[in-house]
């Protein structure tokens, strides 16, 4: 595991943008790495993505000075585990709805004495080949990322009491799925998910917690910058989408 630079420019007060993949090429994310990225999210939930080739993503992607993330399944320590041992350098963990949940997700990502991470010989700690495994442990509860997605309105009432959990270092807001949580399935601009996104960040600004957003227009980011939040994603398939389209139009116009 190398040193985390989203999270050291985090600490900096800096803002990092971030894209969500879920192809298990690694060529091609190799290259989406190498356009200048802070970070890249391995989606294994809105994604097939396995852990096998999470690690390969891992390995295609850290070279780059990259920082590879990966979003879980689901909040389940085992789960959590096997992909972090890809060597993931933290986790986006998906529909936490209670502090309980949060705490859980910390405890998951993070190993003795602050969680129950299972410890051994993996990619994630170069297999206790270059380091004793007790340093690698102490290394990566400081470099591990901790972001809890806030999708719901159960999250959005217990937002306070997330700002007490030690180890959450991002409170991330998912607009498409708190608009479902709130009956407005896709209406990002409902007036009941502004207030909902509202209420999270000014709970989260200003706090030693880190707003993060998926934001999927360069307009969105801007809007989500001046309002606070540090931490961006995007995903790769709109890119696509407009580059061609745009060619196609142009070329058949």
């Amino acid at each position: 595991m190398l040193k985390n630079t989203t999270k050291a420019k985090l600490a900096e007060g800096k803002a990092v943008f971030g894209c969500f993949v879920r192809t298990a090429e690694p060529s091609l994310i190799e290259y989406v790495a190498l356009l200048g990225w802070d970070f890249l999210v391995l989606d294994a939930e809105h994604g097939t993505l396995l852990p096998n080739q999470v690690e390969d993503l891992c390995r295609a992607i850290e070279p780059r000075g990259v920082t590879p993330m990966v979003r879980v399944t689901t909040n389940d320590p085992p789960t959590i585990l096997r992909y972090l041992d890809t060597g993931a350098h933290g986790a986006h963990i998906p529909w936490v709805n209670t502090a309980a949940e949060a705490e859980r997700a910390v405890q998951s990502v993070k190993y003795s004495p602050r969680g129950i991470r299972g410890l051994a010989g993996s990619r994630a700690s170069e297999w206790g080949l270059r380091e004793p495994l007790s340093d690698f442990v102490a290394r990566s509860n400081r470099e591990t990322l901790v972001v809890v997605q806030v999708e719901t309105q159960d999250a959005v009432d217990a937002i306070d009491d997330y700002l007490a959990i030690d180890g959450v270092d991002v409170l991330f807001l998912g607009p498409t799925d708190l608009s479902q949580s709130l009956g407005h399935p896709g209406d990002l601009r409902h007036p009941d998910v502004l207030a909902a996104m509202d209420r999270v960040a000014s709970a989260v600004v200003g706090s030693d917690k880190v707003l993060g957003i998926y934001a999927g227009t360069a307009d969105m980011t801007r809007e989500w910058l001046d309002r606070g939040a540090r931490y961006f994603t995007t995903s790769l398939e709109p890119f696509l989408r407009d580059g061609m389209t745009r060619h196609l139009e142009h070329v058949r116009g």
